[in-house]
């Protein structure tokens, strides 16, 4: 095997840059955090986090590990790789999280036994939730479908507040976006245990951690809703909320950033619903004939997994 070339080499180090700029600006958008909030969180200047990003910054790596604490992710998740699975990252944190028994087990189902129970499984699911950005519309729209099919609605970061007594805001200048993320898993796991079906809306950032979207994708009949990033940042505007791109002047950019970075995850979602361009009337009415098939062929699965 031939050594590679100075220019060769030169080259795989620009690419590794490249790589490591697009997934630190990946992960910033998935946890939507402007460069200014990274930059404040971190300690590093805004403008080093710009040449990261860019690929012209070769960071050492206790800054690179700044950075991924500023995010609240394993700092493994921003060098590049070439994963297996887009599904690798849930099967890391299930295995960091399993007893030897459950590893053991794990591995019986990967080298080919125990498949037969599998293989006869059928997915139920404990309700619908809402998946999508600020100014989707989840919590309006979530409403109008409880409502319309008699099921409760409930937001998951209110019911995050209720569970700890303080809003989210607190939660995250406490406990950071790593605290703030295991409460949000609590609070599902606590509404899972309810056994009632249920219309969720979750916040826009919980895709940003797979167990938890791995449940939600598991457990609900989950929907995206998904609207031009105009129209988001006019909603946004008119509720009175700019976290986390108040006074920011490239606040549409970074929206458009923290889109492009959750589409391949909000699209993992069992079905789409785009409300650009539509009166809340008009949305609420396709979000109803987008679940209206799921009800009438699951009601009794519904009613099932509520009484077991």
């Amino acid at each position: 095997m031939t050594e590679p070339t100075d220019s060769t080499q030169a080259e795989l180090e620009d690419d590794f840059l490249q790589q490591l700029g697009q997934r630190v600006r990946t992960m910033r958008g998935l946890r939507g955090m402007s460069r200014k909030v990274l930059a404040r969180v971190s300690g590093i200047s805004e403008r080093y986090i710009a040449q990261l990003e860019s690929g012209k910054g070769n960071v050492s790596i206790v800054l690179l590990r700044r950075v991924a604490q500023a995010m609240g992710a394993p700092l493994e998740d921003l060098i590049p790789a070439h994963e297996a699975s887009p599904d690798w990252p849930v099967i890391r944190d299930l295995v960091r999280k399993a007893t030897p028994l459950q590893i053991a087990h794990a591995k019986d189902i990967l080298s080919g036994q125990s498949t037969a129970a599998l293989a006869q499984r059928k997915v139920t699911f404990a309700g619908i939730a809402l998946i999508g950005l600020r100014g989707a519309g989840k919590s309006t729209l979530g409403k109008l479908l409880a409502e319309r099919i008699g099921w409760t609605f409930v937001e998951l970061n209110k019911e995050i507040e209720r569970q700890n007594g303080l809003s989210v805001a607190e939660i995250i200048a406490l406990y950071g976006q790593e605290g703030f993320r295991r409460m949000e898993q609590a609070a599902l796991g606590q509404l899972l245990a309810r056994k009632e079906p249920i219309v969720l809306a979750t916040g826009g950032g919980i895709v940003s951690e797979p167990l938890t979207f791995d449940l939600v994708l598991s457990s609900f009949y989950t929907i995206w809703l998904k609207a031009e990033p105009e129209e988001h940042m006019a909603r946004v505007r008119r509720q009175g909320d700019l976290r986390p791109m108040a006074d920011d002047r490239s606040a549409m950019q970074e929206l458009r950033t923290i889109l492009l970075s959750r589409e391949p995850l909000y699209s993992r979602a069992s079905a789409v619903v785009d409300t650009a361009g539509l009166t809340v009337k008009d949305a609420a009415a396709r979000l109803i004939d987008a679940v209206t098939p799921v009800l009438a062929q699951d009601t009794h699965e519904f009613a099932a997994r509520a009484a077991s």
